[in-house]
Formats: structure tokens, C-alpha cells, sequence
């Protein structure tokens, strides 16, 4: 089965406008993103999908930079931007990725897809964020293309269109869907970023690990914060908006 990351990104963040596009180190949020990607074993293609407003024609140049595939559709409706880009860009499974998580595992991705394609699985829809585990910053979203064409087909209500997945995960009934947990519970650590804090935080965890090592794992950050503690508190008291 061909497994595809979209990437969704857009320079209009409300808390930090242009975000994804801050220097981090020698690249773009974006670009560490995009590169953090393309080291999975699992992915067959990447795409970045953006919103067809001027102001996001630099994610269009950026994500070019590094030879990903680039859609661009509507900003609000993020639904049917997935859908579009999904067919203009076929697949059978969806890895569902946002811009604003630097520290994305492509280790994590390797494993869920590998669960969710496995001879004993069957899933719809699967997501390390039903069940909260793993920090926020590393969330992943498994579905098939046939499932998103259902949610498009489907969903109604405003928020359902708006967001991605909130149809395909609020319908048990519906779909089949899989949780991927951790044995230990690390979600009280925030690793998005959302706001100033949050860059501060991230800042200094990629000073700490990126010159040594670019392709640093979240191990590895669960290490260095074991080691300075007080690095996780820069942005502890950030609340999450909700969907």
C-alpha cells in the first residue's frame, strides 16, 4: 500500500503569524519538518499542502526546495484541501503531519503504519492522539484515502470540515479505528510550536542536539530533558487551543 505524508501548513497562524517559516539552526521549521519526514522507512511520498492565498506562496517555494510534491486549496476548509491533494496526488493511506511540530519521529511514523498495514490489522483511522501518550509535537494520523473520501462525503458539521479527522474518529460506528500508545505516559510535555514560548523551548532543545546529531530522535530529547530539567518549563504553562 502506497503511504503518503501530507503535510498542512500555512503562514496565518493566529498566536505566531509565519511560524512555520522561522530560521531554526541552518533550515526553515518547515524544512526540518520535511527532512524529519523524509527519513522514514515508510513513506513512499510527501506533500505539503497549503492554501492558495499570496501570502503562502513561500511554503510553495520552501517545500519545492526540498523535491516534495506542493497542493494548494482552500485555507479554511482544511478537509477538502486533504481530499484534493489526495487526489491529485493518489494514495492508499494518509499520514496525516502538521508544520508546527519540529521534533516529529520518523520512527514513531514507521511503526504506526507499519501496525496499521500489517496482515492482522484492520483500520480505518489511527492516531497516537486519541489516547494521549507521547508529548504534544509528535502527533500522528493514519487513514485511508477511502475513509477521507467519506468523512468529505459526510461531514456536516462546521468543525468536521474545518479540521481533518474529527469526523472519522467521532464515528466508531463508522470506522475501524486504532490507538498507538506508549507504555509510559510523556504527554504533559508540550513539544508543538504555537507560540513564543513554545519557539524558545524548541530553540534550545535543537541547540543542545542538532549540530551533533540533525537526526536526534524524540529518545533523545526525553534524555536531554532528563539531563535539564528546566528546559521543559520554558513553555509549561502554554494552554492548548482547542480544535
Amino acid at each position: 500500500m502506497k503511504a503518503t505524508a501530507i503535510v498542512q501548513a500555512r503562514m496565518g497562524s493566529t498566536r505566531l503569524p509565519g511560524k512555520v517559516m522561522l530560521t531554526l539552526q541552518d533550515k526553515t521549521m518547515l524544512g526540518h519538518v520535511i527532512t524529519r519526514l523524509q527519513r522514514s522507512r515508510c513513506l513512499d511520498e510527501i506533500v505539503v499542502a497549503t492554501s492558495d492565498l499570496t501570502r503562502d506562496l513561500s511554503i510553495v517555494e520552501e517545500a519545492k526546495r526540498y523535491n516534495v510534491q506542493v497542493f494548494a486549496g482552500s485555507e479554511q476548509h482544511v478537509l477538502e484541501r486533504y481530499v484534493q491533494a489526495a487526489r491529485a496526488f493518489p494514495t492508499d493511506l494518509i499520514v496525516r503531519i502538521t508544520s508546527d511540530c519540529p521534533l516529529i519521529d520518523p520512527g514513531i511514523i514507521d511503526e504506526m503504519v507499519e501496525q496499521f498495514t500489517g496482515e492482522a490489522s484492520a483500520f480505518d483511522y489511527m492516531s497516537n492522539t486519541l489516547m494521549r501518550s507521547f508529548p504534544l509535537g509528535l502527533d500522528v494520523e493514519i487513514f485511508t484515502t477511502r475513509a477521507l473520501e467519506a468523512a468529505y462525503l459526510f461531514a456536516t458539521h462546521a468543525d468536521e470540515r474545518e479540521h481533518v479527522t474529527p469526523y472519522l474518529y467521532r464515528h466508531p460506528e463508522q470506522f475501524r479505528l486504532g490507538m498507538y500508545a506508549n507504555p509510559i505516559d510523556y504527554s504533559a510535555y508540550r513539544w508543538t510550536l504555537d507560540t513564543v514560548q513554545d519557539w524558545r523551548f524548541i530553540q534550545e532543545v535543537y541547540r543542545h542536539l542538532y549540530p551533533y546529531n540533525p537526526s536526534f530522535s524524540w529518545k533523545d530529547v526525553l534524555a536531554l530533558l532528563a539531563q535539564k530539567p528546566e528546559l521543559a518549563k520554558i513553555n509549561a504553562g502554554v494552554q492548548q487551543k482547542e480544535a
